[in-house]
Formats: structure tokens, C-alpha cells, sequence
């Protein structure tokens, strides 16, 4: 643990340090695209106590300078593959944004999905060194949150405290200054395969950029899809991706819950590709400008023109019907929303006080999601935006990137980590893992 604290807050210099330089760039890597947005900050970040959303780490306003988005080339299932063909593709999108933003970037936030991330709810308790809690004090229970040996066997993305518990009184998201003599914290600690972050962190250094963060695309999607009332009551985010769909789950404004599916809308393209025998290129225009999952009266008589891959068009011309296309589309997508609805019932998603689910991502444009998904999630359910931000390009401004926005938002506005305090002593885990259910049923 004590390296992992030594990389996370290496990392938090470096953010602090480009925030004071003026730039930093986002860059979301996923499966089917990898975009990047430039920052301009107004200053540094000045510390505000009215906001429990990055009231304790400090907050910074900004202006989206650059953006560029370009296809994705050598991940696989949110992680990375080929590592050239990612070099690449980051090159590419971060040159392009530098060059619309006019200013060169030396340091960069990235975020992915994939890499077999796994949750773990954890608990501290400790008596207070005086009458008032310090930040030695919040320093002391984090470190009291014994860590599963699981979680010591891969890296740590996010370990965030979402809740404070001084004597008789709880749910207190900064307990520092307040008078007490015995201080409780519920930590939520998000882990994932170290391979995959070191070679995210190995291919930005490649492109000649110092990675000044690194966060789960599960997380910074619901920063910018769920509304704040939607983060404080509960709710869930699924943001479908073209590999992978990531789950994550807020309650209190904080995350505690996250997942991801491997399977994404990419799989829905190579269904009709594989179905109608065109190219993947012509089954993403398919998926795109004809598909759908729900079927009506005028589909089976709507007929839709299929490429030739040969460029023959006069001898090779077919054409299918819309119903045809939708038979193709909705067992696949039906399978992603039935694999959801069973990590959501595995983590608990039943106990939180609201049931809202919110669907995000590239995949979920496809039209007719927003009368399926009710039918195998609940009726609580609705398709997300990202927020609007300063600058932000209307092209960069739809469901498909709900991570660059939500990572801007993590770049400006983050929330505490375990590894922002300094830690008294480091802990041996003692405890086995203990479900991510079990800790919401007891803690909320």
C-alpha cells in the first residue's frame, strides 16, 4: 500500500502542478473511439466547504479550449492490446486538440473501463486524539479501514470516504472542526487488474505526457449523467460503451458501487455484420441511420439498401427490411440490459431509497432503447446527457462522451481519496472481502 499512495499522490502533484501551469488534457480511451479535450483553468483550485462534492480536496472553474475524438485502434474490452496502435490513436487525438486549443500539453488525465474492476465497502472506527476532529483524525479511520487481500493483489483506482460518523451522528461528509470523542468512516474502495493500468500509464508517457490521473470510466459517467438530486437520493448509471458496459451506483453524491459488462455495442455491430454478411463499417451505418429494438407495423415494409464491399454495386445490390435489422439488434441488446439487471440485484441496487437508472453512452442512442430497457431494468428509467460545460463543442457534446465530460469534472472537481491524508501507519489487510451488498444494506 504505501507504493500506491506514493503513485496516487505523485499524480495529485502533478494535477495540482498542471492546474497551476493553466492546461491539462482529458483523454478517454475506450473500445471504439479515444477522445481528448484540452482545459484551460481560470486558477488554482481554492478549497470550498459549501460543496460536499470536492469540498475537502478543492475546486477549480475551467473552460473546454480543444477537443478532438478519433477511432479508437488497439484496445480490446476497455483495456489495451496493441500498444502502438493505442500510442497512435492518442497522438492523434491529443495533437488535434492541441492544435485547436493552440497551446501544448505536458500533462494528462486519462480514464478507461474494462480491466475486471471489483468493489469492496470498508469500514473504520477510531477515538479521537481531543475534543475536535482534526485532519490527523480522518488521516486515523481511513487508515483503520482494513484492506481485502483481493484489493492488495491489484491496483486501486478510487478509495473515497462517503460517510462520517461522529458519536451519535452520522452521515456527515466532512467531519473536520466538529466536536465528538469517537469518529467512524464507510470507505468505498474501487480495485482493478494492475496490467492494465500500468499499460494506460506506459502509452501515455509514449505520447510525451505525464499522467497526472487516472479514473474509472464507471465513475466519471455518472459525475456527468446523473443529476444531483439523482447522486444524493441513489441511482445507477450504465454507460454503454463499444466494448464494455460500466456500472456505477451513487448514493450521498458518492460512488459506491461499480461494475462492467463485456460486451458493449461494438457486439451489436459484429451481430450484423455477421447476419446480413456486409462489413463492420457497414454495419455501424446500419446500427446507426436504420437500427432500432422495437418493432412496429411499418418496419416490415421499409426496405434498406446494403452496401457492396467489392464496389459492385449493379450486381451485388440487396436490400432488407427494417424488421429484419431490428431481429438482429434487440437479442444482443436485450442480453446487455439482463447482464446489467443482474449485477444491479447482485449489489443491492433494491436497497437504495430511489430505483433510477440512467442510460448513457454511445449505445444507448440506438432508437427503441428507451422502451426496452424499462421492461428488464424497471420503470424508473431514462436515458442521460452529459452536463453542459464551458466550451465544450456541440460535436463533443452527446451520449457517447459522457467520460471526457465526467473526467473534466474529475479534473477540476475531485472528491477525497484515501491517499490525499496522510496515513499515520499502513494497514495489513485482516478481514476477507465482504460484499458490496451487505455494506449497503447496513450502511444505508
Amino acid at each position: 500500500m504505501k507504493q500506491l499512495h506514493k503513485t496516487q499522490r505523485a499524480m495529485r502533484n502533478m494535477r495540482r502542478t498542471a492546474m497551476q501551469r493553466g492546461v491539462v488534457a482529458v483523454i478517454d480511451v475506450g473500445t471504439s473511439k479515444v477522445s481528448c479535450l484540452v482545459l484551460r483553468f481560470d486558477g488554482p483550485g481554492q478549497r470550498s466547504d459549501s460543496d460536499s462534492v470536492g469540498s475537502m480536496a478543492g475546486q477549480s472553474a475551467f473552460r473546454v479550449v480543444g477537443a478532438a475524438c478519433t477511432r479508437s485502434r488497439g484496445v480490446r474490452l476497455g483495456e489495451i492490446e496493441a500498444m502502438n496502435e493505442t500510442e497512435r490513436a492518442i497522438r492523434t487525438a491529443v495533437q488535434s486538440a492541441q492544435k485547436m486549443a493552440k497551446v501544448r500539453v505536458d500533462h494528462a488525465i486519462a480514464c478507461f473501463s474494462g480491466a475486471n474492476p471489483r468493489s469492496f465497502g470498508l469500514t473504520g472506527t477510531v477515538d479521537l486524539l481531543d475534543t475536535e476532529v482534526t485532519e490527523v483524525d480522518v488521516a486515523r479511520v481511513l487508515a483503520d479501514c482494513e484492506i481485502p487481500v483481493e484489493a492488495t493483489e491489484a491496483d486501486i483506482l478510487h478509495a473515497q470516504p462517503v460517510n462520517f460518523a461522529l458519536d451519535y451522528r452520522t452521515g456527515l461528509s466532512d467531519p473536520r472542526g466538529q466536536m465528538g470523542s469517537r469518529l467512524a468512516c464507510d470507505m468505498h474502495l474501487l480495485a482493478v487488474d494492475s496490467d492494465a493500468v500500468r499499460n494506460l500509464a506506459h502509452c501515455i508517457n509514449r505520447c510525451d505526457m505525464e499522467l497526472a490521473g487516472i479514473a474509472s470510466s464507471a465513475y466519471v459517467s455518472g459525475l456527468s449523467s446523473l443529476v444531483e438530486d439523482e447522486r444524493e437520493l441513489g441511482a445507477a448509471c450504465i454507460d454503454m460503451g463499444g466494448g464494455t458496459t460500466s456500472i456505477s451506483m451513487f448514493m450521498k453524491k458518492h460512488m459506491i458501487y461499480a461494475d462492467s459488462v463485456s460486451i458493449g455495442g461494438d457486439y451489436v455491430s459484429q451481430d450484423i455484420a455477421m447476419g446480413l454478411k456486409v462489413s463492420f463499417d457497414e454495419a455501424e451505418r446500419l446500427k446507426t441511420f436504420f437500427g432500432g429494438v422495437v418493432a412496429i407495423g411499418m418496419d416490415d415494409r421499409e426496405m434498406i439498401e446494403l452496401g457492396a464491399d467489392s464496389g459492385a454495386w449493379e450486381t451485388e445490390r440487396r436490400a432488407v427490411s427494417r424488421s429484419e435489422l431490428i431481429g438482429i439488434m434487440r437479442p444482443r441488446v436485450e442480453e446487455i440490459l439482463e447482464e446489467v439487471r443482474k449485477r444491479l440485484d447482485d449489489a443491492g441496487f433494491e436497497h437504495l431509497p430511489s430505483q433510477q437508472i440512467v442510460l448513457t453512452g454511445g449505445a444507448s442512442r440506438i432508437t427503441g432503447l428507451q422502451d426496452l430497457a424499462p421492461r428488464i431494468l424497471g420503470n424508473q428509467v431514462r436515458i442521460g446527457m452529459p452536463l453542459r460545460v464551458r466550451g465544450l463543442p456541440q460535436a463533443a457534446s452527446g451520449a457517447e462522451f459522457s467520460s471526457s465530460v465526467g473526467l473534466c469534472l474529475f479534473a477540476a472537481h475531485p472528491q477525497d481519496e484515501w491517499w490525499d491524508f496522510q496515513s499515520p501507519a499502513d494497514r495489513r489487510p485482516q478481514r476477507p472481502l465482504s460484499r458490496a451488498v451487505n455494506w449497503i444494506r447496513e450502511n444505508w
